[in-house]
């Protein structure tokens, strides 16, 4: 059975999202949250489809984008463990560190 994982701090990722597309528009919050929902759900049907990403990490790691995020999963676990949901526009290295605590 393929599903997915959330690691615990994907949930403060989302929320921090959610919180601040709020502040302009609560609609539109909704909308970006059903956005990483549906991308969760095609990563687990097709767990290979994200791109790698190896100035990130040198791992297994694959990369989906949504909007200007990333959301960072490993697709070769049973349920897939989804490990960061990230502005893409960050520094690169900030990126990584945050990546290397959640492996």
């Amino acid at each position: 059975m393929i599903g997915y994982t959330l690691h615990p701090e994907v949930y403060a990722d989302l929320d921090d999202i959610h919180r601040y597309f709020s502040l302009f528009n609560p609609q539109t919050a909704d909308r970006i949250l059903d956005e990483f929902l549906d991308a969760f759900n095609l990563i687990t049907q097709f767990p290979r489809h994200g791109h790698r990403r190896t100035d990130l990490t040198s791992g297994p790691m694959r990369f989906k984008i949504v909007r200007s995020y990333l959301v960072a999963y490993l697709p070769n676990l049973n349920p897939i463990w989804i490990a960061a949901v990230l502005d893409g526009r960050q520094n690169p290295r900030v990126i990584a560190a945050i990546l290397r605590e959640r492996e």
